[in-house]
């Protein structure tokens, strides 16, 4: 019992403890409370959690809300390309069809933020490592109040494209940082509804200035604090998990994500990233330019791709009590295949002669598309993300994950206007069978990798990777609550 008392009163006097001496583990006091807390983590319902702890739920939130930046860039990109003032513009006449954005610009505006991006989640890892969230985010947020007046003022594509570029080098942090600060934050019953609301996000509007202040005014993670020695504004329960992973993995850099067992926790983080590009996502990015190419009208097409944001703003708010009923997995693979059916019929109906039903019909599918993305694997891939990984490895995980998803997305978008475009292939509703293919490898892949992390705490994980448990067994699998290894 003294030694417990005298490690809390060095922390107090200011001195950091090693993490590689651990205090948790050999300390029968401390060793009690740990699985006092887990227990409690595990015994403590959806509305018990959010009665009990109210303020994480709004931090963890405002955090996922720093998400609108990247939503921004990616829609009002892909909407403006189908404005006839915008297309006239910056865009080209191509004879018998008016002005149009050539493919090459269109590729550029689309590809440009994410290439920026690419390089701002790289640099948010590490950067993350050394100031924790909150510092990381609000640099973040002033960085991308800089930047944004280049796309204000350009005058052409190529300037449009530089502005896009550095606002998606000052986004960067926000995608990488909010998943796992929203999961680090709530309680063990909460991580799936609070980390589904960065898929709400794309769905909003832009909401810069008051989130710098916001998130100023939001507490660190608790693990982040108790990673970097504080541990007197932690919990027993994160000590012994960290000191777990410590004695495991030791101090944690890039090179460490794909060294041991973290090299598969790094493969699924990267694959649930980058397959949110497969399965019909791109459609909803460009809803109103594929509505355009469908044959509707532009003042239909956006007045259908208002009625899509809002659908897709429902759905995710039907994600929050869906990840409360079923597991991640289960919602993932049931959402990925009611995609790939629906990817197909799309396909079919652009295959047959042209009418005002048709393309109306094709509309629809691609509303409904969007709105089961909105409600199953699009939130969800975001919890499992924020699951996956460690936790001294979580600000780099996600950081990489992410640039999986450019590495991705940024050929598929060129990929998508290719498919779409006038100058193009003019596919049309026809790239249906292109995603709805892609979506079945999505699908093939996730049924035999992805493991089941509900109701799993970090410790528990940690332990179910390291005994390299299949992923078809991580839901029946026990795992005592004095379990260390």
């Amino acid at each position: 019992m003294s030694s417990g008392i005298k490690a809390k009163d060095e922390v107090h006097e200011g001195e950091q403890v090693d993490a590689l001496h651990p205090e948790v583990l050999v300390n029968p006091d401390l060793m009690g409370d740990a699985v006092d807390g887990e227990n409690r983590e595990h015994e403590m319902g959806v509305w018990e959690a959010v009665k009990s702890h109210p303020c994480a739920c709004l931090w963890a939130f405002i955090m996922c809300f720093t998400m609108v930046m990247e939503s921004f860039d990616m829609f009002l990109s892909g909407n403006f390309v189908a404005l006839p003032a915008f297309q006239k513009r910056y865009g080209v006449q191509v004879e018998g069809s008016g002005w149009t954005i050539p493919t090459r610009w269109q590729s550029a505006l689309f590809q440009s933020g994410q290439c920026g991006a690419f390089i701002g989640v790289f640099l948010a890892g590490p950067i993350t490592n050394r100031l924790g969230y909150r510092w990381t985010t609000i640099l973040a947020l002033v960085l991308m109040n800089a930047t944004i007046f280049i796309s204000f003022f350009a005058d052409s594509p190529a300037v449009l494209t530089v502005g896009q570029a550095l606002e998606g080098v000052s986004g960067g942090p926000f995608i990488a940082n909010s998943p796992a600060y929203a999961s680090e934050i709530v309680h063990l019953a909460l991580r799936g509804a609070c980390t589904a609301t960065l898929q709400m996000s794309w769905s909003i509007g832009s909401i810069i200035t008051p989130l710098s202040v916001l998130i100023f005014l939001a507490p660190e993670s608790p693990w982040w604090l108790v990673r970097h020695g504080r541990k007197e504004e932690t919990l027993a329960m994160m000590g012994r998990t960290v000191e777990i992973e410590d004695q495991i993995g030791g101090t944690s850099s890039l090179l460490d994500l794909i060294k041991g067992t973290d090299l598969r926790r790094t493969i699924i983080t990267c694959l649930m990233y980058a397959s949110q590009n497969f399965a019909g996502n791109l459609i909803a990015n460009q809803a109103t330019f594929f509505f355009e190419q469908a044959g509707i009208s532009t003042n239909k097409s956006f007045q259908l791709n208002l009625i899509n944001s809002c659908l897709s703003l429902v759905a995710n708010a039907c994600s929050w009590f869906l990840t409360a009923w079923f597991g991640r997995r289960t919602i993932y693979l049931w959402g990925t295949a009611t995609n790939v059916v629906l990817l197909f019929i799309l396909g079919i109906c652009a295959s047959v002669p042209t009418s005002n039903a048709i393309n109306y019909a094709q509309a629809c599918l691609g509303i409904i598309i969007s709105f089961v993305f909105a409600g199953t694997f699009g939130p969800i891939s975001y919890t499992i993300i924020s699951e996956t990984s460690s936790v001294r490895l979580r600000a780099l995980s996600t950081s990489v994950g992410r640039a999986a998803y450019y590495v991705a997305e940024i050929p598929m978008i060129y990929l998508a206007s290719q498919m779409l475009n006038l100058t193009g292939w003019n596919l049309a509703g026809k790239c249906g069978y292109v995603w709805g293919s892609t979506a079945c490898i999505c699908w093939g892949m996730a049924f035999l990798f992805l493991p089941e992390l509900k109701h799993r705490s970090y410790r528990e994980s940690d332990i179910l990777f390291n005994r390299k448990i299949p992923a078809r067994k991580f839901k029946s699998t026990v795992i005592d609550v004095k379990d260390n290894e």
